[in-house]
């Protein structure tokens, strides 16, 4: 069984810094690969072509309106439909062939615990996407710190909105021959009140701050994080 987030985790790669005896300051940096910072808008790769069934029915027209838009440009298509107006979605996302497992899966997820893992992947992403540098060397440990904290939040207000699952035909290789294989997706829909989840995160900021000491550069670069945090979130 393979658990999915609408976010993946992301993980940092180390850095060679060449730096001469006695300074204080790494002599070089190197900048990131543009495909570092490329923002994914879906971490599911879904044809509706190959949906064979769903919850609703054997048809993918059926689809509510929420997961389509999801299929065709994640979150941010989402929160462009006005039911969802002035809310921030998340999409939890589960995939396996055993249909049992995944429906205890979907029943079981909990807009407590299990929404503290989206979130802080949101938040990561968000925090790397902002920065010029790798974000060890842009926020210092500030960004360990943050994430840590993000990860180990209760995002009071957290609404599971719906549950969703499709049931789809993919092609995998096997024994160098490919063989047809019938996959379930589930997927579930968390919301929150943007105004909210704001505030949550303006917290975590100030408690990170307040426990780090960020060189000069570094405190630049987390108080324009800090202005600028939601325009792209």
């Amino acid at each position: 069984m393979k658990i999915f987030f609408l976010t993946p985790v992301f993980f940092l790669c180390g850095i060679a810094i060449i730096s001469c005896v006695g300074q204080k300051k790494p002599a070089y940096i190197p900048v990131p690969p543009n495909d570092y910072f490329i923002t994914e808008k879906n971490n599911v790769n879904i044809d509706p072509g190959s949906i064979i069934e769903t919850k609703t029915g054997a048809s993918a027209k059926n689809l509510p309106s929420w997961l389509s838009a999801y299929i065709n440009g994640g979150n941010e298509e989402i929160e462009k439909i006005s039911a969802y107006y002035g809310k921030y979605v998340f999409i939890g996302n589960n995939e396996g062939i055993n249909f049992t497992a995944m429906n205890i899966w979907a029943d079981n997820f909990s807009a407590v615990k299990d929404f503290s893992i989206l979130a802080a992947e949101r938040i990561e992403k968000r925090m790397i996407s902002a920065a010029y540098l790798y974000p060890d060397n842009e926020y210092g440990l500030f960004f360990e710190t943050m994430v840590k904290k993000a990860y180990n939040a209760v995002y009071t207000g957290a609404v599971k909105e719906d549950t969703y699952w499709i049931k789809m035909k993919t092609r995998q290789e096997n024994d160098s021959m490919e063989a047809n294989t019938e996959i379930y997706n589930f997927f579930v829909l968390i919301s929150i009140d943007k105004m909210t989840m704001q505030a949550i995160i303006n917290d975590l900021i100030a408690e990170s701050l307040s426990i780090v000491t960020p060189t000069a550069e570094q405190k630049d670069s987390i108080n324009r994080l800090r202005q600028n945090f939601f325009l792209r979130f």
